[in-house]
């Protein structure tokens, strides 16, 4: 798919307004020929003020991400200098699924696991392996304004690839909460209700958060875990949302 930022957007229409204005002086007659450049104009300086000011909001955003991630860890992380704030923004406060899809898709391949679409299943959204195993995640990604209720579609999804899987495979759910929340904030709050708690645990689901996940993911590149045996755990784990507070 062909994907063209505003910025080339804007770009290209600000030229289209020159070309025109050029255009209009050269082959329009009497007040035409002036009142539409100098329409073009006024656009051209709309449009640059636009431009500007959605820079200055990408900048805007980087910071703001750096002070949140800050707040975590309390001090400057050489590690976070180097990421791409994209992929944070998209697991810790996503856009849409299709980006909080793609960003944990990154993150899992960037620890070193196997991960793939799944495609013997049309359930799940990824399939991920632990190295040096044949144990296997089948991966529900999905996102929340507030608390994971019991409710949300996609659970049914994963009772049907329950029904499907092999018997080596386990049910992760994976899940950015409360994704207005700033992250220092999102610890105090509950991620799961307390009937999703009850589902999860009947059906031996195990459940984490996308900034648990962001977290796991700092720890693991700066080496103060084992991130495979962490998810070790996790696949024997007997379903619910995971306690990471000894991690």
């Amino acid at each position: 798919m062909l994907l063209i930022r505003w910025e080339e957007v804007l770009t290209f229409f600000q030229l289209f307004l020159a070309v025109f204005a050029i255009y209009s002086a050269l082959h329009y007659e009497e007040e035409v020929r002036l009142l539409v450049p100098l329409g073009c104009l006024i656009l051209m300086l709309v449009v640059s003020r636009i431009d500007e000011r959605l820079s200055e909001n990408k900048s805007a955003r980087k910071s703001f991400l750096k002070i949140e991630i800050d707040k975590i860890w309390k001090k400057e992380s050489p590690t976070i200098k180097d990421q791409n704030f994209y992929t944070i923004e998209s697991l810790v406060w996503p856009k849409n699924e299709l980006l909080l899809i793609d960003a944990v898709h990154s993150i899992f391949k960037d620890l070193g696991f196997k991960i793939s679409t799944g495609i013997n299943y049309h359930t799940v959204d990824r399939i991920v392996k632990i190295p040096g195993t044949d144990k296997a995640f089948g991966m529900e990604i999905m996102m929340s304004e507030g608390e994971m209720e019991e409710n949300h579609p996609k659970l049914t999804r994963a009772l049907q690839f329950e029904k499907e899987k092999k018997e080596d495979e386990k049910t992760l759910i994976i899940a950015s909460t409360h994704i207005h929340l700033p992250l220092s904030e999102r610890d105090r709050v509950h991620d799961v209700s307390r009937e999703l708690a009850d589902f999860l645990e009947r059906h031996s689901m195990s459940f984490i958060t996308t900034h648990h996940l962001y977290e796991l993911w700092q720890k693991a590149k700066g080496g103060e875990i084992d991130i495979i045996g962490l998810f070790e755990r996790i696949y024997y784990h007997r379903g619910g949302v995971f306690p990471l507070e000894d991690v």
